[in-house]
């Protein structure tokens, strides 16, 4: 199939099919870029049908470049709860800071300009110059990983390399529509070539796929080593509240409220109370019950009936949720 062709089927089947998503609204130029720009940033480790109404909400209450770059940290933060990995948000409001003094207000459309913006790297770069500029580009997402992968039917350790699969996607050519068509390899994998049972046959490419003559779906996963770690919580309660801190100590959550914790290395008498995954971090804690509790700096007392009220992340709200419903 030449590339031409291959590119043409699968704009027609993108015109036909794709979803109505609130980032591919008419917009001007301007409001366009700026929406491009937020939902990338979100869309990094999020599913789209999760950032849908995070997104609606964030770009209603900060609408533009400029609102993002003056706003305050805790509204950022407020409209951001319930996403995760929030050094996002802060990452995105440290872009629009640069792009308001540095480029006018503009944001840059060339490769090394955006990657110079905290929280972009090649594919946030890549991503941003096709669809908000119509620039050449393929980013290499998950989505688009799984179609070339299957497509060529790449199995083995070497041939499913980032670098390898960077030089491979040169398969599915160009078109002078960039931006649709790299939303359009996007879309044909998250909705067509799905992790498990694939809908072939709806499949605009499925003639030329060597999965598909094989008629073996099976994708090679990376081994991505899983992590555990051991963490003792601290539970401080009175009058049906809880003892929350800034957390300045741990990577994850960073500068967002959560209890004491401290890591510990795994003993045989560690019988933990609650597990949670957080990225490749299997996190076992340990409960551990306080009356007295210490002098902590940037501490607040939260009232757990009431803790929707409060800017605390979903991690928070979860041990919360358990105690309550465990004590």
């Amino acid at each position: 199939m030449k590339k031409d062709s291959l590119s043409k089927k699968i704009l027609y089947w993108y015109d036909n099919n794709k979803r109505n998503l609130p980032w591919r609204s008419h917009l001007s130029k301007k409001q366009k870029q700026y929406f491009i720009l937020v939902s990338e940033f979100m869309l990094q480790q999020t599913q789209v049908k999760t950032v849908i109404p995070y997104f609606k909400n964030f770009t209603r209450l900060i609408p533009n470049l400029e609102k993002l770059a003056k706003v305050n940290n805790q509204k950022l933060m407020k409209c951001w709860q319930g996403l995760g990995y929030y050094s996002r948000a802060r990452n995105l409001k440290k872009t629009s800071q640069i792009i308001i003094k540095k480029h006018g207000g503009e944001i840059p459309n060339n490769f090394d300009d955006l990657k110079e913006l905290p929280g972009i790297g090649n594919y946030t770069a890549s991503a941003i110059l096709a669809i908000a500029f119509n620039e050449p580009f393929i980013p290499l997402d998950g989505n688009i990983e799984r179609v070339l992968k299957r497509y060529l039917y790449l199995k083995k350790e070497s041939e499913i390399k980032k670098e390898n699969l960077v030089k491979k996607k040169s398969i599915f050519g160009m078109s002078n529509r960039s931006g649709d068509y790299a939303q359009a390899l996007m879309e044909i994998g998250a909705l067509i070539c799905k992790p498990a049972n694939p809908l072939c046959n709806k499949c605009p490419i499925k003639k030329k796929c060597k999965s598909f003559k094989k008629q073996d779906f099976t994708l090679t996963k990376k081994n991505k080593k899983s992590i555990d770690k051991y963490f003792i919580l601290k539970v401080y309660k009175k009058d049906q509240k809880y003892l929350l801190i800034k957390n300045t100590k741990f990577n994850f959550l960073r500068n967002l409220k959560i209890f004491p914790m401290e890591e510990v290395a795994k003993s045989k008498n560690f019988n933990e109370s609650l597990s949670f995954k957080i990225s490749n971090m299997n996190m076992n804690i340990k409960f551990q019950y306080l009356k007295n509790h210490q002098d902590f700096p940037s501490s607040n007392w939260i009232d757990q009936k009431k803790l929707d009220n409060y800017l605390v992340p979903t991690f928070t709200k979860k041990i919360v949720q358990y105690l309550e419903n465990n004590l």
